[in-house]
């Protein structure tokens, strides 16, 4: 057992109202597990977690990666647009 910093980005932060929380974890629970709790408590984000990226300790990870205490959990939408100075 212990605490998860959870960080909202973006779309998902507006969404929720929030860049950051603090999720308790238990025994097994996965990242996806959390992104499904977060969005009983915010419900404007529900729906969208088939587009969000993971990333658990500044690394890119699957949605069911298992957290334990301490970890850092990134929720990333996904980014479009914009105009890149390379495509000119």
């Amino acid at each position: 057992m212990g605490t998860v910093k959870v960080r909202l980005f973006a779309r998902l932060a507006e969404l929720a109202g929030t860049r950051s929380e603090e999720v308790e974890v238990g025994e097994g629970l996965r990242a996806c597990d959390v992104y499904r709790l977060l969005e009983t408590q915010h419900p404007a984000i529900a729906g969208l977690a088939d587009t969000v990226m993971y990333a658990v300790n500044q690394e890119y990870a699957a949605p069911e990666t298992p957290l334990k205490g301490g970890d850092e959990l990134a929720l990333i939408p996904p980014v479009s647009g914009g105009d890149s100075c390379c495509s000119r």
